[in-house]
This record gives C-alpha cells, sequence and structure tokens, in this order.
C-alpha cells in the first residue's frame, strides 16, 4: 500500500461530504459513504477494502464480492455504549457559542471540553493513523506503526466523523446542540437534533422523485449502490447537485475547490499533532486537559471544511432569536404555546419546506 492511497481516501471523504452531507443518523452516514466511494479511484478502493476485510462483521467483502463502505459508516455509532470515550469525538463546541446571539468557531476561547477530544482533532488523528499504516519507508524512532485492527477501526471512525463533522448541530454546544431543545415532528415530542440527525432526511427520502428509481449513466455511482432505500437520493444529490454525467449542476463551480486547505500546511499546536485523540479507549494512555486548540494538516483540513457550516448556521439563524419558528436552526421554550408539552411543530412548509426547497440539508 502507498501512502497516496490513504491520502487519497482521505481527501475524497472530504469531497463527499462537504456540499451535500444530508442527516446524520445510519441513513445519511450511508449515503455520505457511497458517494464517496463513488469517488474513488479503483486502487484507492482496493487498499480501503483490504483495510476493512478482516472485519467479520463486512459480510460483503468475501473473495469477489463487491466492498461498500457504506455497511461500515454507523459503526462509530453503534459502539457509542460500550465504548464511551469515544462520544465526545463526534463533535466540537466553542467556548461561548451561542447562536444565533454569538456564532463563535472557536473565537478567542478555544473548544469545550478535552484537549483534542473532538471531532475535528479526532479526523486529524485517524487520518494520521491510516498514513503511517500505509508508509512504505522504514518509519522512525519516535513513529509507532498502527496494526492492520487498529487501521481498521481509524478507517471506520474516519468515514464516521467527516459525515459528523458536516451536521450543524454537532459543531455548536448550545443546547447539548439541539439535544437539550424539545419540539414537535409530526405530531410527536422530539428533540431538534434528532430532528437534524434522522426526521428531515426520512422526509427527503419519502419525497424523493420516482425518476431516480432507474440507473444514471454514471457507472462510478452505480457501482457504488447497493439497493438500498436511499439509491434514488443518492442519484439526485450527484446527478443535480454535482452534475456529475450532465454537466450541470448546483454546486458544479464549487466543486474543483472542495478539496482545496487553505490552512497552515503544519498543525495549528505548532506541530505535528499527536496521535492520542484514541487515548481515551482502555489500554491507551490518557491525554492531558486544557483549552483545546485547532489541529489542521496537510493530511486533512478538518477545521477549514467545517468553518462554512457554522457560517451557514449562523446566516440561516441572522439576528433572530433560537426560538423564532421562521429559523431553520428554530426550537422553543418548555413555556411556550399553551403549556410545557405544546412544543413548536417543525413538520411545516415554513420549517421543513424551506429547508427541503433551499436545498439547506445537502447545503451543509
Amino acid at each position: 500500500m502507498r501512502k497516496s492511497l490513504l491520502l487519497s481516501v482521505a481527501s475524497v471523504f472530504g469531497l463527499a461530504s462537504l456540499p451535500y452531507t444530508l442527516a446524520w443518523g445510519a441513513a445519511g452516514h450511508e449515503i455520505v459513504a457511497t458517494i464517496a466511494q463513488s469517488y474513488l479511484d479503483s486502487r484507492v478502493l482496493n487498499t480501503v477494502c483490504s483495510i476493512l476485510a478482516s472485519d467479520v462483521e463486512v459480510d460483503q467483502i468475501r473473495g469477489d464480492a463487491p466492498c461498500y463502505l457504506s455497511t461500515v459508516a454507523s459503526w462509530a455509532d453503534k459502539i457509542r455504549n460500550h465504548a464511551r470515550w469515544s462520544g465526545p469525538l463526534h463533535y466540537v463546541g466553542a467556548v461561548g457559542d451561542h447562536p444565533s446571539d454569538n456564532c463563535l468557531f472557536p473565537g478567542s476561547g478555544g473548544w469545550e471540553g478535552r484537549e483534542r477530544g473532538n471531532v475535528l482533532d479526532a479526523i486529524q488523528n485517524v487520518s494520521s493513523i491510516l498514513v503511517d499504516f500505509a508508509r512504505v519507508s522504514t518509519p522512525s524512532s519516535a513513529t509507532v506503526i498502527a496494526a492492520p485492527e487498529q487501521a481498521q477501526e481509524a478507517l471506520k471512525f474516519l468515514i464516521h466523523f467527516v459525515g459528523d463533522m458536516h451536521q450543524p448541530l454537532h459543531l455548536t454546544g448550545r443546547d447539548r446542540g439541539g439535544n437539550g431543545d424539545k419540539v414537535s415532528w409530526d405530531g410527536r415530542v422530539t428533540n431538534l437534533h434528532s430532528v437534524w440527525d434522522t426526521s428531515l432526511i426520512a422526509k427527503s427520502l419519502r419525497t424523493i422523485s420516482r425518476n431516480y428509481s432507474r440507473p444514471l449513466p454514471v457507472p462510478a455511482l452505480e457501482s457504488s449502490l447497493r439497493g438500498a432505500i436511499y439509491d434514488p437520493y443518492v442519484r439526485r444529490i450527484v446527478w443535480e447537485g454535482v452534475g456529475v454525467g450532465r454537466g450541470t449542476g448546483r454546486w458544479e463551480s464549487e466543486a474543483n475547490s472542495w478539496l482545496a486547505c487553505p490552512g497552515t500546511s503544519h498543525s495549528a499546536h505548532g506541530q505535528e499533532a499527536p496521535q492520542e485523540v484514541l487515548a481515551g479507549a482502555p489500554r491507551r494512555k490518557p491525554v492531558s486537559r486544557g483549552p483545546p486548540q485547532t489541529s489542521d494538516s496537510d493530511i486533512l483540513c478538518p477545521h477549514a471544511w467545517a468553518a462554512p457550516i457554522t457560517r451557514l448556521t449562523a446566516s440561516l439563524c441572522g439576528h433572530q432569536n433560537w426560538t423564532t419558528p421562521n429559523s431553520p436552526h428554530t426550537t422553543c421554550r418548555k413555556d411556550a404555546g399553551r403549556g410545557s408539552r405544546n412544543y413548536l411543530e417543525l413538520d411545516t412548509p415554513e420549517y421543513s419546506g424551506r429547508i427541503g426547497k433551499d436545498w439547506v440539508l445537502r447545503s451543509c
């Protein structure tokens, strides 16, 4: 395996998620992985599949059977109950961030939580593990090369974390990313975070045009699909959004810039960030605590890719209050309406309708 192959894998996951990551429950993560796979060079895909091949849960990888990255896209969520140390690695929140009153990323106060214990640093960390694993030359004495099972874990985390990074409510600490804000969806009580994680995408999948139930003249995409309920939605994103196979698309003018990393050529810590983000796991050295900074590197540029998502959140909120019904990031206080259980309904033309019409979800 060559280092360049893994570098390409890391970059492509950024490409596949930036403009059109959807909601981020199981379906959303699988959609991100499916689109990412359609952009992978065959050599890169072979490398990725070889890393995943020893996973007995990935039953698609058997001999000549196709390899689907979507089969492991939700793995990082499935292990959270017994790997509680990994929980903070799915999100990041700036100290003092409180949209729409104050939108920070991260601002002078840095990030909440423990040092390097957030989704941005986790992406940089697992990417560096994969690159070290793929090195051909003799590593320096200071470098510890990951074992195959560690590389496999890092790859599954990478697939998942880049999706998480583009869910707007994974990038704000207010009300625990919306988990603390009760709302109503189709008459049922839920919370704002769950609406963005699952409800919005479920509605999108139900309302997709039947035209996309048929294969597109895009072989790379069609070979990445596996007959899932979201296949038509993936086709629409690639066809109408990126313009693959038709020459024009909503984001055609932006596509070439999605892989750009305008950050520094070194870690924002001033040195190569150590592989300690996963240190909360058993038998791993714990990291120190302190005000975290932002980690970026030549491998990936997670901070630069996530920043536009926070700007989108701020622009949608504008100067409106977080509780204003006209804002796509709205909720209501427990004492709003006619009683404590009369929560604001979000499955309305003003809220979910606007998100669908303006492709807000797919612009994250």
